[in-house]
């Protein structure tokens, strides 16, 4: 990359000088070689785009092929004829180019106006490129307007901008406009694949697609950190050498995240995580990073979707290969878990503790998935002391029925029991494999260890032989009782983080469908439901579906009609005065005889 002058950067020694050699903006470079061909040259462009996509590379390209005497079949120019020649050696008067950052006044304008009444003394149209036209002032715009709207007819003008929301609609009216893309990753590296075997570079195309996705679309700083990374490792791109240079997270942490979630290994995962706060990471960069590798592990499980993936070859069969493992559900649990984390992460006074926390919940996904029927799922509605001597006794308490509610005072959700604000904690209950299990073949309950109890298969037990106890649980109706129970359980966690919430759903009135499959709620307003709906629905419905095994539940939302309400509120002090008033007219005239306020 050397010459007379010394080294040239990358971006301006590789700057495209055809139509042809420009990358990733086809329809744009097709537009312009037809208006070319077809003579139906506008007086004004505006090119629109991020920086370094070639916004002022395509206007020097046109500004150089509409002025070349002699273009070739495929509207090239063709860089043989004086034009050309004076163009390439930037000593060209026919092609002029403006800084408007740097010439943003209505005087730079006027010298402009000036210039333009002069006709090219090579080729036959003045080209004007006005680079970063949004930063002319609003006098200058509406200087430039006459000009742009009516130029002779050997000018024309080419302008660029980054910022097109900025320029005035007046001047967008009277321009074709151009709107230039982001380069796509596999452009910019298929661009240094070609540099760098020009070069004599020896590198590694994961690498290379590093450098493109760092690049963000712009080739101009692609090329940029090309330069660099050359530089740094001497013509020899590896991939260890570009993430170490950029200090971009290795894929490989990810990967082995990813392992130890669906191993549910919670203690790796938080050494992992240290090693790559150790290295200097960003916490905000990090959980970026991992969304994103969730994201490509699900793009992943279509074929029809590997195509938006953004990697090297290498790095997709890593993708493919875990993708296979990692199930639909999984994924989004995951994506849903670190994209939330992502957006609460600047309100958090402990971010490295707020991104663990939700580390440790990736790790419980599959543990949650596959966890199987446990005692401590078994949900038993008893009275302390009455469940204490029944299952000393050897009683078996079975669920109420949805046609028998109400025959048995120890049924599970008998509609008779009180309810209670403070359920009982759920590891005291006995539960019902564990009843089942100590009954012995003849009917017995051990309640030393030596001594038993006889029990009447008639009695006590709802059957005449003893069920097995797997079948007995799964055949667990789900009641209302049983569900308050939950309910408080789940309201008691909303007390201090949401105690808005709190407050209203301790008051509810719980409404359970005859299967028990729908909830009802009632709320006072829409704006409660709302709040419900977007913040604690979900979650609700996942807690009870835990506690139950409840394969499908549903929650309904209603309004409370002002006629049902048992009793009308008044939250401001007026409205309070004035119930007041009508209990007590002489409120009133108190009141105004000491001129009290309402407050």
């Amino acid at each position: 990359m050397e010459d007379n002058y010394g080294f040239i950067v990358s971006a301006r020694k590789y700057r495209p000088e055809t139509f042809d050699t420009v990358v990733g903006q086809r329809s744009t470079t097709t537009t312009l070689k037809n208006a070319i061909r077809t003579q139906h040259l506008a007086q004004a462009y505006l090119f629109c785009g991020p920086r370094g996509i070639g916004k002022t590379t395509c206007a020097r390209i046109f500004a150089k092929t509409i002025n070349c005497s002699n273009l070739s079949d495929d509207i090239e120019a063709c860089n043989a004829c004086e034009s050309c020649e004076s163009f390439n050696q930037n000593r060209s008067y026919s092609i002029h180019e403006l800084d408007a950052a740097s010439n943003n006044s209505v005087e730079d304008i006027r010298l402009l106006i000036e210039k333009v009444r002069i006709p090219p003394q090579v080729g036959k149209y003045s080209v004007y490129i006005i680079d970063e036209v949004h930063m002319l002032s609003q006098a200058a715009f509406n200087a430039f307007l006459k000009t742009l709207e009516e130029p002779p007819k050997h000018a024309i003008f080419i302008m660029a901008t980054t910022e097109k929301h900025k320029i005035l609609p007046t001047i967008l009216s009277r321009c074709q406009i151009f709107d230039f893309n982001r380069i796509k990753v596999p452009d910019i590296v298929a661009y240094l694949q070609l540099i760098a075997k020009k070069e004599n570079v020896k590198y590694e195309e994961d690498a290379l697609n590093i450098i493109a996705q760092k690049a963000d679309g712009a080739m101009r700083d692609a090329l940029s950190v090309f330069d660099q990374i050359c530089s740094f490792s001497e013509n020899s791109i590896t991939y260890q050498k570009v993430i170490e240079n950029l200090n971009v997270l290795d894929y490989d942490y990810y990967f082995r995240l990813t392992d130890n979630f669906l191993n549910s290994n919670v203690t790796d995962s938080l050494i992992i995580f240290d090693e790559i706060l150790g290295k200097g990471f960003d916490v905000h960069n990090f959980l970026y990073g991992l969304t994103r590798h969730f994201r490509d592990l699900l793009v992943c499980k279509a074929e029809k979707t590997q195509q938006l993936l953004e990697a090297g070859e290498s790095i997709k069969q890593r993708y493919a290969e875990q993708s296979e493992i990692c199930s639909d559900e999984f994924l989004f649990s995951c994506l849903e878990i670190s994209n939330s984390c992502d957006l609460t992460l600047k309100t958090s006074k402990n971010q490295r503790l707020h991104t663990e926390i939700a580390l440790i919940r990736l790790c419980n996904q599959v543990k949650k998935k596959n966890k199987p029927a446990s005692d401590e799922d078994d949900i038993l509605i008893l009275n302390d002391k009455k469940q204490d001597q029944k299952y000393a006794s050897g009683t078996v308490i079975k669920p109420e029925s949805s046609s028998d509610k109400g025959t048995s005072d120890a049924g599970l959700g008998s509609r008779s029991e009180e309810k209670s604000d403070n359920p009982p904690v759920k590891s005291e209950l006995p539960s019902i494999k564990s009843a089942l299990e100590s009954l012995n073949s003849n009917g017995k309950h051990n309640t030393d260890g030596s001594g038993s109890t006889d029990v009447e298969s008639s009695g006590d037990l709802e059957s005449d032989s003893d069920p097995e106890p797997d079948s007995f649980y799964e055949s667990q109706s789900f009641t209302l009782e049983e569900l308050r129970i939950i309910w408080f359980r789940y309201i008691e966690k909303l007390k201090k983080d949401s105690p808005r919430m709190y407050n209203i759903l301790r008051n509810q009135d719980l409404l359970l469908s005859e299967d028990g499959s729908i909830l009802t709620l009632m709320f006072r307003n829409s704006a409660q439901i709302s709040d419900f709906k977007s913040n604690f629905k979900s979650d609700l419905i996942s807690y009870i579906k835990e506690n139950t095994g409840s394969g499908s539940f549903v929650v309904h939302e209603e309004v409370i009609r002002e006629e049902e309400s048992n009793s009308v509120k008044y939250y401001t002090d007026l409205d309070k005065l004035k119930y007041m008033v009508k209990k007590n007219p002489a409120l009133s005239k108190l009141k105004n005889d000491f001129n009290l306020d309402v407050e």
